[in-house]
């Protein structure tokens, strides 16, 4: 008798191992669905405001401590990066709508450098998040299409992503961030934060 059920047992141990690793996995699976989502909701929320513009609460200089992590330091924690900030206001004092663009792509750019969850969904939102504030600087340059994004390109996305990847680190960090990528849709529908025609420059 004992012989007749031992592969049975088997059978059914071997089964219940199976479901267990299963609902470990799903379990794994929705938690990081969920922390996937939390991050979304938060790229989705993250905006310029009008005080960053203006300069409200602009910080202080960081020295040498702006270089000393890929993330640096966010003193006044606008999810801008406080040496690429002060870069901005120091090269456009006088022109609050270069302000405005340059500023939300560098605040598209920082949001790589500061995420806890790392996967193609929240990879995905940050290049979509980052190309609107692309076409938002496009819509600074007189023309339209292709030439102005190309003048973008030139003019301004270089001195953004100069200031942004500065060093081996932060170039490094930028490429392993965007092996998660895949192809994807750009919402570039509303791609300001700031609506440019409300300011006067």
């Amino acid at each position: 008798m004992k012989k007749r059920y031992k592969i049975p047992l088997i059978v059914f141990g071997t089964l219940a191992v199976f479901y267990f690793v299963l609902v470990i996995i799903r379990m794994f699976h929705f938690y990081n669905l969920d922390k996937t989502n939390e991050q979304v909701a938060k790229i989705h929320n993250t905006k310029l405001t009008m005080d960053d513009v203006i300069g409200k609460n602009l910080p202080p200089d960081p020295g040498a401590e702006a270089d000393k992590t890929i993330q640096g330091v966010d003193a006044n924690e606008n999810g801008i990066r406080d040496d690429v900030e002060l870069a901005i206001f120091k090269a456009y004092p006088d022109s609050a709508k270069t302000r405005a663009v340059l500023l939300q792509y560098a605040l598209a750019l920082q949001m790589e450098a500061i995420q806890t969850v790392v996967n193609v969904g929240v990879v995905g939102e940050i290049a979509n998040k980052q190309d609107r504030a692309f076409f938002c600087v496009a819509k600074i340059i007189p023309g339209d299409g292709e030439s102005s994004v190309f003048v973008a390109i030139e003019k301004y996305g270089k001195f953004i992503s100069d200031k942004q990847f500065n060093t081996e680190e932060r170039k490094t960090a930028h490429k392993h961030f965007y092996s998660y990528l895949k192809s994807g849709r750009i919402d570039d529908s509303i791609s300001c934060d700031i609506e440019l025609l409300s300011l006067a420059d």
